[in-house]
Order: C-alpha cells, then structure tokens, then sequence
C-alpha cells in the first residue's frame, strides 16, 4: 500500500514557491495572502490551492463572476482545470476570505526569460527541475562511464518512472552510446508535483521548461539535447516539440500514436477495453500519492510533498467512457497529428505495422511533419518493440550521432544493439546487419551520407532474416522511399462477388443459382477477445504463442483471390467498401486482410474495424485508400431497417508481398480474435449481417498497390514473422 502522504508543507517550499510566482507574474497579494489559511499556485490553464483546510468549500471568481466551486481534499488541495487565461481569486463559500487575483496563463503565453533557466543546476543522480509555475519535476541525471564533459545529451520524460534511479534501460542504453541520459517525470507523477491528467496540454509546457533546463547545464555539449524513448515516452517527444524549445535539438519517437482516439482509443467508434483502457487504469493507479512505489523510498521530502495534489487528479478511464464519440474539446489535446506540423526540428520516427500496444495507425500522419527540417521514417512488420530492433537500430543511432551529438557516428551501436535485441526477443548470437561505412569522413561528409539516402525505410519480413534464427528482429529485405505515402502508390480494387471470390472486376450481373448477397451473425462471442493470452513482454519473443482461428462458421464472411499471375506489393492503408443491411439499430464490424500461400498456410497481415452508426464521413478528408469518419456525435445514425449502407472499414498501413501464385483473403465478422492485446466492448450478441455484392451494391476492397518493387521470389517460413500469426486456410 502507498505509504501515508504528510500533510505539513515546509516553509522553504512555500517561499520558493512565492519567489517563483513573482519571476512568471503568478503574484498572490499581500493582502489576501495575509489573511488566506492557503497558498494559491496559478499555471497554465490551471489554479492550484495548496496548504488549505480539508473539507473547505472555495469559489473561483473570475473578475467578479463566480465561475468554479470545489472541496479541499485530505490532503489540502484543490486544482481548477481548463481555465481561461486571466485573473481569478479564490474566495470561501461565506466569502469570509477572498484571496487574490492570481494571473492564469494559457499555452500561448511568453515562456521565462532565460535566466530562469541558467538559474536552475542539475548534476549526477537525482534532483528536480522547476517549470514557470513552480511545479517541480523529478530528474535523474545518468552520466557516460566514458569520455569527459561537455556530453552529448538526451532526455526521456514520461508518465512512467524515468527519474527513478533504479530504472536502467534507457540510461545504460544511452550512456553505452556516449550520451548523458535525463530522465524526466511528468507532472503528477513519480516525485513530481502537480496532478496528471494522461497528455495535458501543460505537460508540453512543462517539458519545454525541462528541456531548456537541463540544455542550460554546463555538462550539456553545445547547449543543445534530443529526446528519446519508447511508446509512452516516445508520444510525449510530440507534445513537447510543438512547443519549439530554442534548445531541442532533434526527437527520436518511437512507437507512437497519431490520433489518440481512432488510433487506439475508440478504433472505428469501438472502445479498446483490451490495452487502450487498462493502460489509462494503470497511469491512474500509478499516479495516486506514492503510486509506483520506488518515491516512497526516495527520502526525498521534495517528493514527499509533491504527492499533496494527487488526489485531484482526474480519472482517465471515465474521461474516456464519458466520451464515446469523438469530443473535440477532450480529443483534440490529445490529437498528435493535429499540431506535428509545427515540429520544426529534425525526427526520426519508427514503429510496426501490428504493434500490439499502441497499433498501427501511425503512419496516417507522417506526412504531416511539414515543418521537420529533417524526417526519418522506419517502418517494418512486428511488435511494439520492433522499432529498436537490430534492423532498425543502426540507422537509429546514427541519427542520434548527427543530429544530437553532432558527430560522426561510431562504433558503439554495433556493441549495443545485440544485446538488447536479445534481452527483448530472446534470440542471441546476432549481429548489426551492414550499416553505413563512415570511417574516414568528416562531419559534413557524414552528414550528407546520411541525408542522401532514402528518408522513409520499409522493412519487410522481419524475422525471416537469410541465415539467421527464426523470428530474430531482422527483415528479409528493406526498400527505400523518397516520401510517405510511397510514391507511385495505385490504388487497386477488389470486388467481393457472392460466390466468395475476391475479383479484379465489378460483377455485371449475379452468377445463376448464386444469390447476390451473403448473410452472417456478426457475434464477437464467436471468437476469443484475443488471439493472445501471454505476458506483454512475452509477444516480443521469436516465437509467441499465438491462437489465430478462422471465424467459426456462420459468424463471419471470406472472400479470396485467385493465385497472383505476378508478385503484387501494398504498402500503404485500405479501405474495405461494403454494403450491409441489418434489422439491427447498429453492428460493430472488423476486417481482417491475409496473405494465403500455395501450401494452404493462412498469414496474418492487417485489421480494421468499425460501428456502422459511425459510418458518417469527412468527406474532405476521405480518400479513395483512407475512409477518415467525423466520429461526431452529431453524425451518428443508426442503421435504417433492412436496408443497405454503405460502410468504409480503415485497414490501417501495412506492407506484404503478395507473391505469384498466393491469394490475398478478406474477411468480415464481429471484433476479436484477431489481434493480440486488443478487445473491445462490443454491441450485443448475434446481429444478423447482410452483405451485397451485386451490381447494384458492389462491396470492394481497395489497397494500396506500388508496382516495380522487387521482392525474393520465395516466401519465407510463415511461423517466423514476427507479429504476424499464420493458420490453416480450410479451402
């Protein structure tokens, strides 16, 4: 159990506290501070009451108009949130006692003068970071075992524990390549102060102020970090680049989200009870007063007061189930393809196409890093760890070299990437596959090495490496692009023909004795949630232990080509096209896409899924490869009685060779089952689906075709891709 939080705020904190507000205009008077049995704490968007009596009932004044009440919490905290900059007092519910006005800024605001940056000092070990508000953070400084000072430097900052000393990974990880590591948490989390609220807007701002702190420090090379990490720490690298720190240097995010809500939150309108939601119950749970554990140990009485506001942290989940459709005040803050474009700093972004954890929606934004001097894309099939797989690490770590470093990049990375692949995977005795050869060279010619070569990369059959072990983090083969999408992409359509083929050609008229629609129960207790059920660190390994079955028999629909004349390869996203009628009100579908081989081994390669009464679509963002729908609770409708919609199912980015003689399939039938993680709340049982596929209502699969790319002309093992399951095809 969390140990107890203190209730006694020290002196020196308070003072520092004041000393701060009077730097960033935060000013409480004299007056009211003087008659006040509480501190206030005036941010960004926020106004915190630290120190008061609980149980006391507070008004919020804006000018003279009450705009907010609230309870003061066990712990003697109150936090306002989503205010509008300007001034506010607190007062209490006699109106006995009024205190201040106080200034809340909003995201816009000038941040401190520079000063207030140099003024604040960090060395080896653990310390605190103070933001303009006087929020401290908890940082963990790691230094290289080698070299001397100035060090090139990076910084993780992240829900997760990054400033805990005991966290190893990506210190020793980066220390090994000759880099200073800071680990940085954010606000309401590990010793932290402030409340959390998972990707709130303050967090950018907050991490604007940890970035040009610790770039302040005299142990910094050239005054200038990037930041790295994985997922969680990887997503946050957005939030705090859209804020342009003079001193950030370049981002590495890996594994990342591009769109909170269709991404991974409500894919297709239905909500992912089977990461997505227990993630946002995990954050919560962590962040409550010495939550993860390790603060309590910390001896840390800047720690231990940094819990006081804990528990005014909102609760994600029900944020979360509170707002099924797509809310633009709750989602677009945490909407990351709606503001990368302001990223004006070099990035390097990779992840997989079935990541089980955060998915794969992400390359449905890359495009939109307009403003990125310099974007890097690597993208391969596999899991949530594939992007630092031996594949994909060397062009990783010369990024950090040149980007960061400003060096030439060494040999380090080839020390470092084996291991760590191993201690992912499981899978020893590998090596770097030939990276670029920079002996000899100086920085600019370096540099321009790197620079000339393809910036998006397509990692193909990871796993299947020629002459190394089966499922080892190695592609097969890498094919390199100007630009996402790939240029030269056709779009390629397929028609669902009633008698379950999958044909190049629009039917112009139904087969005889075949009737022009099928029928099934679109019953997601069909099927397990989940093709999955070991640990999460377990899928990473060479070979998981996955449960794949084809959807049982009048549960779900398959249509299939005859075997390719020629190799076809997709490398892009789809949209399933497909007329369904019901006697339903509304029905949740999932589309599965597989590769099925001359041998009658089925692969696993792409899902997407919808709820039809979200079928509306932004027509001006649609296209013919990306059905984008408004999600909008305005727009929902449900299904008209026995008659057919029209429903456009996102098949989220993948890249698969099709080779001569295999079949590409497409199947339709309730969620679940076919990804791992994954589950979803799901509509009742046993709704019966009818699906056209005649003249009039000609349902169609359409991916992304890019002709020229030349692939080995057998297929490897299936069993030996990673993250893409193989079965038999019954046919």
């Amino acid at each position: 159990m969390p140990r107890r939080v203190p209730l006694v705020r020290p002196v020196l904190a308070v003072v520092a506290s004041l000393a701060l507000a009077l730097t960033t205009q935060t000013i409480v008077s004299s007056a009211a501070a003087d008659s006040a049995s509480w501190v206030l704490r005036p941010g960004t968007n926020q106004l915190e009451v630290l120190d008061a009596t609980p149980g006391l009932q507070l008004d919020l004044l804006h000018g003279s108009d009450q705009v907010a009440t609230g309870t003061v919490d066990a712990q003697g905290s109150l936090v306002w949130r989503r205010l509008r900059p300007g001034d506010y007092s607190v007062q209490t519910s006699d109106q006995s006692v009024t205190d201040g006005p106080v200034r809340v800024t909003g995201m816009n605001a000038a941040p401190p003068p520079q000063s207030f940056y140099d003024g604040q000092s960090l060395g080896q070990g653990f310390g605190f970071i103070r933001t303009r508000d006087g929020t401290t953070l908890s940082a963990n400084v790691s230094l290289p075992a080698f070299g001397s000072p100035p060090y090139p430097t990076v910084v993780e900052y992240s829900g997760y524990d990054p400033s805990n000393p005991a966290e190893t990974t990506f210190p020793r990880l980066m220390n090994a390549l000759g880099f200073a590591y800071v680990g940085v948490n954010i606000r309401g989390t590990g010793c932290s102060g402030g409340s959390f609220l998972p990707f709130e807007p303050v967090q950018s701002l907050d991490g604007y102020d940890a970035i040009e702190t610790i770039a302040a420090q005299p142990w910094v090379k050239g005054h200038k970090v990037g930041m790295v990490g994985i997922s969680y720490p990887g997503i946050e690298q957005l939030y705090v680049a859209r804020t342009r720190p003079p001193h950030l240097a370049a981002i590495t995010p890996l594994s990342v989200i591009d769109d909170s809500y269709r991404g991974t939150l409500w894919p297709g309108g239905i909500l992912n009870t089977g990461f997505a939601e227990p993630w946002a119950s995990a954050r919560a749970h962590d962040a409550r007063p010495f939550g993860e554990g390790w603060e309590a140990g910390m001896n840390s009485q800047e720690c231990d007061d940094n819990q006081l506001v804990r528990l005014q942290n909102p609760d994600p989940v029900a944020l979360i189930e509170d707002n099924p459709f797509y809310n633009k005040a709750y989602y677009q803050q945490i909407d990351p393809s709606r503001f990368v474009h302001r990223i004006d700093v070099p990035v390097y972004l990779a992840g997989a196409w079935q990541d089980e954890q955060t998915g794969g929606h992400f390359p449905a934004f890359l495009n939109r890093f307009r403003s990125s001097p310099h974007f890097y894309a690597t993208m391969s099939n596999g899991s949530h760890t594939e992007a630092l797989s031996l594949g994909e690490f060397g062009r990783y770590a010369d990024f950090l070299d040149l980007y960061v470093a400003r060096e030439v990049p060494n040999g380090l990375k080839a020390l470092v990437a084996p291991p760590l692949a191993a201690a992912l995977t499981g899978v020893t005795g590998l090596s770097l596959p030939k990276q670029n050869d920079y002996q000899g060279m100086d920085y600019a010619q370096a540099k321009h090495l790197f620079q000339s070569q393809p910036h998006v990369r397509v990692l193909f059959e990871e796993g299947a490496a020629p002459g190394q072990p089966s499922g080892a983090p190695l592609p097969r083969f890498v094919r390199g692009f100007r630009s996402w999408p790939v240029p030269g992409v056709r779009p390629t359509r397929f028609f669902l023909r009633s008698d379950g083929r999958l044909a190049r050609h629009a039917p112009r008229h139904a087969p005889r004795h075949v009737p022009a629609a099928q029928t099934f129960s679109a019953d997601p207790s069909a099927l397990p949630a989940t093709d999955y059920s070991g640990s999460s660190s377990g899928i990473w390994t060479a070979h998981p232990s996955y449960h794949w079955r084809q959807i049982p028999k009048g549960t779900g629909l398959g249509w299939i080509s005859a075997p390719m004349k020629k190799d076809m390869v997709v490398i892009g996203g789809g949209s399933l096209d497909v007329w369904v009628k019901t006697l339903a009100r509304d029905v949740d579908l999932e589309a599965t896409v597989s590769d099925v081989r001359p041998d009658g081994r089925e692969v696993y390669v792409q899902s997407g899924w919808l709820r039809a009464s979200h079928r509306r679509l932004d027509r001006r963002a649609s296209t013919v490869l990306r059905p984008v729908h408004t999600d909008l609770a305005r727009d929902a409708r449900d299904m008209p009685r026995a008659t057919y919609q029209k429903l456009r199912i996102e098949i989220p980015a993948f890249a698969q060779p099709f080779r001569k003689g295999e079949r590409l399939r497409i199947t339709i039938d309730a969620p679940g089952g076919a990804k791992p993680l994954w589950a979803f709340r799901t509509l009742d049982h046993g709704q019966r689906v009818t699906v056209g596929s005649g003249r009039r209502h000609a349902s169609s699969l359409v991916l992304s075709v890019v002709p020229g790319v030349h692939v080995p002309p057998h297929a490897p093992p299936c069993r030996s891709l990673r993250s893409q399951p193989c079965r038999t095809y019954p046919g």
